[in-house]
């Protein structure tokens, strides 16, 4: 699909200082201190491409108990995210502009609690393969951001990307705590769809989900 650009998002993002971090913020600042930035030891989720942001505000609405950063590369998606915030103001969540750097530059070791990767680019071809969120070098990533007790969740409607991902997940050494293979055929609860995932269920596309973990002695 191609991304319709939108010349006043950068300009949109920066007029809200007090819903936005980018760049310009110097957000490596926050490395290790993203506690004192939402005031409370709350745990930390974050979710990797958040697109539209449908789903990081739903469950940060769902769940004011936890803190939600969502991140994302393109500012003309991501002002999306920034007026559902705006109509929402909710002050468990932070949208974090992230240009390209790597993640463990915005996040000390163990800071967070659960990463999400919800619909993310499946770039199908093998010689794209390092480019998938779920490549091993990805998820060296994840492992040093996440706490001991941390959990990757993700989602997708690729059946392609997700048995990759199985296999990914399972051959770094992660664990495989739950897998659903049709998501909304199954007795999961709590399940916040994103833009995508409500667009692909409704044409009777199966949704594919997993929880995994880094086993401490990785650690």
């Amino acid at each position: 699909m191609r991304l319709r650009h939108k010349p006043w998002a950068n300009d949109m993002l920066a007029d809200y200082p007090n819903y936005v971090i980018h760049d310009a913020d110097h957000p490596e600042n926050l490395r290790g201190k993203w506690a004192e930035r939402f005031g409370n030891d709350q745990p930390i989720h974050i979710e990797i491409g958040m697109g539209k942001g449908q789903f990081i505000i739903e469950s940060a609405k769902r769940h004011p108990e936890i803190n939600y950063i969502g991140i994302e590369r393109q500012s003309s998606v991501m002002v999306s995210a920034l007026e559902k915030q705006i109509e929402e103001d909710l002050d468990n969540v932070w949208l974090l502009r992230e240009n390209g750097r790597v993640l463990t530059d915005y996040f000390a070791p163990g800071e967070v609690d659960r990463i999400y990767l919800t619909f993310s680019d499946p770039w199908p071809k093998n010689r794209h393969e390092k480019r998938r969120l779920t490549y091993k070098d990805f998820l060296a990533v994840y492992e040093q951001l996440l706490h001991e007790s941390g959990e990757l969740h993700f989602k997708t409607d690729n059946q392609g990307l997700f048995e990759y991902s199985l296999a990914s997940f399972s051959q770094y050494g992660m664990i495989l705590d739950e897998v659903y293979l049709d998501l909304h055929a199954s007795d999961f609860e709590d399940n916040v769809m994103t833009e995508y995932e409500e667009k692909f269920s409704e044409k009777g596309q199966r949704i594919y989900r997993v929880h995994a973990h880094f086993p401490p002695i990785n650690h």
